[in-house]
């Protein structure tokens, strides 16, 4: 069998599929899609470019640059000469952060785009291994260590005309056991860890991915998330090139802002048949969704209540929707999908037919929700160690509130604190093994070490198997609550509900150190409030409208306990006792989310520790406290 390499899965879909589009990019005015033939072109002139320029058999070359033709084109182009990517996130500012990764991986190279330039500039005299800086983009002047794309492809390109048969036995002599790329996690509690990602780990994971999903070559993905992240590059990337499928990217904007503010027109023109996902995007996308509904009327909005609850009932958990009487809701359900939903899924192009969501715990809620317009939201889960897909629902096989079923060839089991597996539907540690496993964590071999243990990676994730062999993913080991008689609780279900399901809670984290009880940091969603206190006759700057807003607050949080709306849905002794109103949220700029938006519990630990103490005095019982009505007073 032929080395089953990144190279090679890219030749033979450049073979079968020659002149299909492989990739759509924006030119300012409209998308310009190049074929397979097109990109191998352009790959093979920037490796021999590489090549040239003394890029060697196992050296690392970083790749710094928003999605783009080029993304693809540059990974390719390394890995076919048997380089190392190294992909890091635009979203990574702070400097001793790049500076990290650059300086831990040993990379020769790095490949930027313009927006990109700034940020090594300010740091690459204090990268001893760092020699070349290639700039995707054109610029008038550059400096002596600066080279253009333009440049280093033109160089491969005359290499290339006489040297054809050397560089053809270069790419075929790699093997599968080549490391491909050191992918660094976001570094929440310590210093970033590089995950080796070999080639087999990834043409695996395609396989798995593909016999789980199978995706026909007339497919077409809109790429909205980074493609460095993982689940991006390779249910994105890689998965649509084995399949002869199509990717666009998002057209780039002046800004970060400017560049998000394209997606739903971009979403519009390229007509995408499925999207890739996170949670943080799903509750944008369903936001919007219910504020243009909103904008129609109330008589609009009735209508639309009255049809997601028509859908709720007759879609379960989606493995057994329309079973009984529910059979005869569908006439009534067809009416509303005609009248309702399918207006809303013109706004996705008109040619959406599901999502694929990544991230352990979306809400089932937002799953209900999706499935009921008719764009199903399906959950799947997987990590950068694993290249990332483990499991996933897919249309041919779902249930909702579940991260979906064990992907072919991979062992999945459930452990207990000591290693022991345990029988289904017990919850402990997810642990797998299989192909697409990495390899280790670059020069870290104590956490290489603790990861994985006879050829089994242990996630640090809880969750546990159903019958069918559901997964179901409760939460990050590491981030668990303890309470004072030690029992230990996931906080993240209860984070994301009590967001979910209030429009005046924006974000929640919990805490609880080995303590009698639970209590909250909340950030309010301050619009919201404003307008639900002036809608009471008060002013949010008065004492009576300070005190309602968090009336309201703690009413929200009340409906998860007795005789609320949501009791039973979570232990009560889990639910916030306490509560502190934030006058600011979390963010990736104050380093309280990471790259992929997951709170960096530690950071907000430390820099709250005074409220959090706070909150388990006396006067923190009443919501109405000197704190929270100082912080409400401010909105």
């Amino acid at each position: 069998m032929a080395n089953r390499t990144l190279p090679r899965l890219f030749e033979d879909s450049a073979k079968k599929y020659p002149n299909n589009i492989l990739m759509h990019e924006h030119n300012g005015k409209t998308y310009v899609g190049s074929t397979y033939t097109d990109i191998k072109k352009e790959v093979y002139n920037f490796a021999c470019g590489l090549k040239e320029h003394g890029i060697k058999k196992g050296d690392r070359v970083a790749l710094i640059s928003e999605g783009r033709n080029q993304w693809v084109i540059s990974e390719l182009s390394i890995l076919y000469i048997g380089g190392i990517n190294v992909p890091i996130s635009v979203k990574v500012d702070e400097l001793q952060d790049l500076k990290f990764r650059l300086d831990h991986s040993g990379c020769k190279f790095v490949i930027v785009s313009a927006s990109q330039q700034n940020k090594i500039s300010q740091i690459k005299n204090d990268l001893p291994q760092l020699k070349k800086i290639i700039l995707l983009d054109e610029v008038k002047e550059k400096d002596s260590d600066e080279l253009l794309y333009s440049e280093v492809a033109a160089i491969g390109a005359k290499y290339l005309a006489n040297n054809t048969d050397s560089f053809q036995q270069l790419w075929q002599s790699l093997s599968e056991d080549d490391y491909a790329n050191i992918c660094y996690t976001s570094g929440t509690t310590a210093d970033p860890k590089g995950i080796i990602l070999t080639h087999r780990n990834y043409t695996a994971n395609v396989e798995q991915s593909t016999s789980l999903l199978p995706i026909p070559e007339e497919y077409l993905s809109l790429l909205i998330l980074p493609w460095d992240h993982s689940f991006a590059h390779t249910a994105g990337i890689y998965t649509l090139m084995k399949n002869g499928a199509s990717m666009a990217s998002i057209q780039i904007g002046n800004t970060p802002m400017e560049t998000l503010k394209n997606i739903p027109k971009n979403i519009k023109e390229i007509k995408p048949t499925f999207l890739l996902s996170v949670p943080a995007l799903a509750k944008n996308f369903r936001k919007n969704i219910e504020a243009g509904i909103r904008a129609k009327g109330p008589k609009v909005e009735k209508l639309f209540n009255k049809a997601l609850e028509t859908a709720y009932t007759y879609n379960k958990d989606g493995y057994n929707k329309s079973t009984g009487l529910n059979i005869f809701k569908k006439p009534l359900l067809k009416f509303y999908d005609k009248i309702l939903f399918s207006k809303i899924r013109e706004s996705f192009g008109g040619r959406l037919e599901f999502f694929i969501g990544g991230g352990a715990l979306l809400d089932i809620e937002l799953q209900r929700f999706f499935y009921a317009i008719g764009i199903p939201m399906f959950q799947g889960y997987g990590l950068s160690e694993s290249a990332p897909v483990i499991s996933g629902n897919v249309p041919a096989k779902h249930k909702l509130g579940s991260s979906g079923a064990i992907v072919h060839g991979l062992e999945v089991k459930i452990c207990d604190e000591k290693g022991n597996e345990l029988p289904i539907g017990k919850k402990g540690e997810i642990v797998a093994k299989g192909e697409n496993i990495m390899a280790g964590y670059w020069k870290n071999e104590k956490a290489t070490t603790e990861a994985l243990k006879d050829g089994w990676l242990y996630t640090g994730d809880l969750g546990y198997l159903d019958k069918d062999n559901f997964l179901y993913v409760l939460g990050r080991n590491k981030s668990l609550l303890i309470a004072g008689d030690g029992e230990k609780y996931s906080p993240e279900g209860i984070e994301e509900s009590l967001s979910d399901h209030s429009v005046y809670i924006d974000q929640v984290m919990l805490y609880n150190n080995q303590s009698p009880f639970t209590v909250g940091l909340i950030v309010p969603n301050k619009e919201a409030l404003k307008k639900y206190v002036a809608n009471k006759g008060l002013n949010i700057k008065s004492e009576a409208g300070q005190k309602e807003a968090l009336l309201k607050i703690k009413s929200e949080i009340d409906e998860y306990n007795t005789n609320g709306k949501f009791e039973g849905e979570f232990p009560e002794r889990w639910l916030p006792t306490n509560v502190a109103i934030l006058g600011e949220g979390f963010t990736e700029q104050n380093k309280m989310l990471n790259s992929t938006l997951k709170m960096v519990r530690r950071t907000i630990t430390d820099f709250y520790k005074q409220r959090l103490d706070f909150l388990f005095t006396a006067e923190a019982r009443d919501i109405c406290n000197e704190q929270n009505m100082n912080i409400i007073s401010k909105i």
